[in-house]
């Protein structure tokens, strides 16, 4: 058994910096992965565009992996040139007369260029400028999985409390949007707003009213997976 195991950690060890797309099934530390909608919509999320969605952390420790969907407005597929991400406090429902609850206190950002793992299968999917209320179904067939990992000096989360993911990117040559995601409603809507600068969140629904969350999920650094075998490995030998 303890070959088996060792076999384990050295395999998650070699294959961590090979770990950067996230696939179904593999492990996250959120409430669950909020999964990309094939059919559903993209929100405008380019500069100056800022969107927010909520999250429960289920284990206390650095956000050092992120991962999301997107698509690019019409087809037009240009670069991200940086992701502006930050983590916020909670501000619960009710605060301020408020009925919705949103971002608050900014507790960490970064601003990077995201790793791009090709394309998702192809669909009929929408488009939405919440500036200008624009509804645009079908504009794009094509959406992307990006992956940011290994970040430096991360935020360290706290397990069964409330945070808000940010997310706002400059592009070159295209206009992107954060897509929607098809997982079971977590928590409160998504929000937007215009900008970093003066955020005045508001909610994301539909066209019906219907609540939107976006398509994102938090996972364990890929280290951790070496160590959880390790530590199985340093059990089973103090046992024998």
């Amino acid at each position: 058994m303890w070959k088996i195991l060792m076999a384990l950690a050295a395999v998650c060890l070699v294959a961590a910096p090979a770990m950067g797309d996230w696939k179904t099934g593999d492990p996250y530390k959120m409430h669950y992965p909020q999964l990309p909608d094939p059919t559903g919509w993209d929100i405008c999320a380019t500069q100056p565009v800022v969107l927010a969605d909520d999250f429960r952390c289920t284990e206390t420790g650095p956000i050092t992996d992120i991962h999301f969907w997107g698509s690019w407005k019409g087809n037009v597929v240009g670069q991200i040139t940086n992701a502006h991400l930050s983590i916020h406090a909670d501000i619960p429902a009710g605060t301020g007369g408020i009925t919705f609850s949103r971002p608050g206190t900014q507790l960490w950002y970064r601003d990077i260029e995201p790793s791009l793992i090709g394309t998702e299968p192809s669909s009929a999917q929408g488009w939405y400028d919440p500036v200008g209320n624009v509804w645009t179904k079908p504009d794009h067939t094509l959406w992307y999985q990006y992956n940011i990992v290994g970040i430096t000096n991360p935020w360290i989360q706290q397990v069964n409390t409330i945070y808000w993911l940010d997310i706002q990117v400059t592009t070159a040559g295209g206009v992107w949007g954060w897509k929607t995601s098809v997982s079971p409603h977590f928590g409160d809507d998504a929000v937007w707003a215009q900008s970093l600068a003066t955020p005045g969140w508001q909610k994301l629904e539909d066209q019906q009213g219907n609540s939107l969350d976006l398509a994102f999920v938090i996972t364990p650094e890929p280290a951790t997976l070496a160590l959880v075998a390790l530590g199985g490995l340093a059990l089973l030998r103090r046992r024998r």
